[in-house]
């Protein structure tokens, strides 16, 4: 080999060592992040965030793009795209993939009166409990980047006031399209309606339905203020996103690529978690200014609601899977007791 060419060889050697680590390995890509939720709402401002990081950290070469409102589809069909490579992002309801089959688990996270706080629920899901969900989706077509918090769940209606659980009798609900939701407000003798979420507003509107029920940050999002008179604050299920990426994309990237979009992912979920949480604390106050009525149940007919849903929890562990509900259940202790 003459000189020339050693040192040549040595320069371009050089210049790759001091490259930034991967960054050879990232290529352009596109990401459609489809939700149904609006883009000013928590869960769509934490879109942006995470497309702006990873923006920022492939040089422009990776871009994601929000489809709000429900443009792509319904969580339904939006995870089914996810399955068949045709999308690649979307943010469900935890309790869409208790329909995949082999994905029942998920379901346990909806339990009625199962958290006392969103720091149980974070420490839940951060820990071994949430990872073994993750470990499930895989081999189902989908990759879980985080769990994003939608919150406590509330009820609001156009008929009358809650104030003790035989209020919600004779109602008729708009609930998630999932067993559980539909058999709890069975259970407290609404009329549970199973909807997407795209159709709520027109369904509350019309008077197809008298409400719907949904976390409070979720309700001045959507301006659900405008169609309901009531909001009772019940906190009866705690509601979980998955961000989720199509298996069938994240397997044609590198791993460069992989990390970058795991480590924005990560910051994204704290910067949700912290956005629609501060975005709920002032929710309440609002909702009171566009003249809703809201009422807060007594510990007394809370504990009433936690009676009466008892049989549901009961059926739905049996369903979801008793070892799950008992892991779950363990962990859930252990963070109390490292509480007090």
């Amino acid at each position: 080999m003459n000189r020339a060419k050693f040192y040549g060889l040595m320069l371009l050697a050089g210049l790759a060592a001091a490259s930034p680590a991967g960054a050879a390995d990232i290529k352009e890509r596109n990401i459609k992040v489809g939700i149904g939720l609006s883009a000013d709402h928590p869960q769509g401002q934490a879109v942006a965030r995470f497309a702006e990081l990873v923006s920022q950290r492939s040089d422009g070469k990776i871009k994601v793009k929000l489809f709000a409102g429900g443009l792509l589809g319904n969580d339904v069909s939006m995870v089914s795209s996810l399955q068949g490579g045709t999308q690649e992002m979307t943010i469900p309801d935890t309790s869409t993939l208790v329909g995949i089959a082999g994905l029942k688990e998920f379901g346990l996270i909806n339990l009625p009166f199962l958290f006392n706080s969103s720091s149980e629920a974070d420490a839940l899901l951060d820990g071994p409990f949430g990872q073994k969900l993750m470990a499930k989706l895989p081999e189902k077509g989908l990759i879980g980047l985080g769990f994003w918090e939608n919150g406590f769940r509330q009820i609001s209606n156009n008929r009358r006031p809650i104030t003790k659980a035989e209020d919600i009798q004779g109602l008729k609900l708009r609930v998630i399209q999932n067993p559980l939701f539909i058999d709890t407000f069975k259970t407290l003798g609404a009329n549970a309606l199973p909807m997407p979420f795209p159709e709520v507003y027109t369904a509350l509107e019309t008077g197809t339905v008298d409400g719907q029920e949904n976390p409070m940050a979720t309700l001045v999002a959507s301006k659900f203020y405008e169609v309901q008179k009531h909001t009772v604050v019940s906190n009866h299920i705690y509601s979980v996103w998955a961000f989720l990426m199509s298996k069938k994309f994240w397997d044609k990237l590198t791993p460069d690529e992989q990390q970058l979009l795991t480590e924005a992912a990560n910051e994204a979920t704290a910067f949700e978690r912290q956005t629609i949480r501060a975005f709920d604390a002032t929710a309440l106050e609002e909702i009171k200014s566009k003249g809703v009525e809201v009422t807060t149940l007594s510990d007394e007919e809370t504990a009433k609601l936690r009676e009466l849903t008892k049989p549901v929890s009961e059926k739905f562990v049996q369903e979801f899977g008793a070892e799950g509900a008992r892991e779950m259940q363990a962990e859930l202790e252990k963070i109390r007791a490292a509480k007090n």
